[in-house]
């Protein structure tokens, strides 16, 4: 077994601890992004809140794949729809 095998199987069991927890406290985690967007916002006198904006979004977007990960078409954006058809 090689070295990348040896992590892939140690962090394994942490990566679905990550998910879990993300899964649980989604909310929580999104409000504090939004609160700390807002604060280096203000401490920047706005001069970097398009890109604040998109890193908050962004950072969201992955935390909703990490909440959803086992739960096929949610995420961020809400279920997808069915296919018609």
């Amino acid at each position: 077994m090689g070295l990348f095998d040896n992590l892939k199987a140690k962090l394994g069991p942490a990566k679905d601890k990550v998910g879990d927890l993300a899964q649980q406290h989604e909310g929580k985690i999104g409000e504090g992004l939004d609160k700390v967007a807002k604060v280096v916002d203000s401490k920047t006198k706005g001069k970097y809140s398009d890109q604040i904006t998109t890193g908050t979004s962004k950072a969201k977007g992955a935390l909703g794949k990490i909440a959803h990960k086992d739960d096929p078409g949610h995420g961020p954006g809400g279920p997808t729809p069915p296919a018609t058809g």
